[in-house]
């Protein structure tokens, strides 16, 4: 019977619990991955977690404490600087267990235990993926049928433009040609009475000498 017994003794004695979770928890954060027992990797997890969130304060206190329950500087010099660093946007569960089966001799249930943050495989696979767009070929007729008509709008409005070009281009060449009629005129007109003054000073100057003579 189980009572009173609140958590797994694992079949050891305190100290002896103790220096193998504190070896576990060393060897999960210096490796990212173990492979172990279902029953030790449940006792490492209580263990292991708070330790972790232990380490998104990086304070001359916490590397205190966490090295009292690690006792390897290597460990958590790397927990602080690159582990707290990775899980600092995630609220626990920084840890995972995969079972793998049972051992051969004594059938325990055998896994695997990772840190989540360091299986890059499962967090490729949970990446939101793009969302396809299907193009049908139904759509591409419908967006040729309106292209045509804006084509043929298009060729209306530059015939329309052409026309009205030439329009102007006719009142344009009218409008020298009145001018130019204009112009020959003045100096046809100009001409005659040149004309019509020297033949009347030449009629004067006739009468001239017909009266000296």
């Amino acid at each position: 019977m189980r009572h009173g017994k609140r958590f797994n003794h694992l079949g050891r004695t305190a100290p002896h619990r103790k220096a193998m979770l504190s070896n576990m928890a060393s060897s999960l954060i210096l490796n990212k991955r173990i492979s172990t027992t279902v029953a030790k990797a449940k006792a490492l997890r209580k263990y292991v977690e708070p330790l972790i969130t232990k380490s998104k304060t990086d304070s001359t206190h916490s590397r205190r404490v966490v090295f009292s329950y690690l006792q390897d500087k290597e460990s958590v010099k790397i927990l602080f600087d690159e582990i707290s660093e990775k899980v600092n946007d995630r609220p626990g569960g920084y840890t995972r267990i995969i079972k793998t089966g049972n051992r051969l001799g004594d059938n325990a249930d055998m896994c695997i235990m990772e840190l989540v943050d360091y299986n890059e495989l499962l967090l490729s696979e949970t990446e939101p993926k793009k969302a396809k767009t299907r193009r049908s070929r139904r759509g591409k007729k419908s967006t040729e049928v309106k292209a045509a008509p804006e084509a043929a709008v298009e060729e209306t409005t530059v015939e329309e433009t052409v026309v009205d070009a030439e329009v102007v281009e006719e009142s344009a060449e009218e409008k020298v040609e009145e001018v130019k009629a204009e112009e020959v005129d003045t100096t046809g007109a100009e001409s005659t009475e040149e004309e019509s003054g020297e033949s009347q000073d030449q009629k004067t100057d006739d009468e001239d000498d017909s009266k000296k003579e």
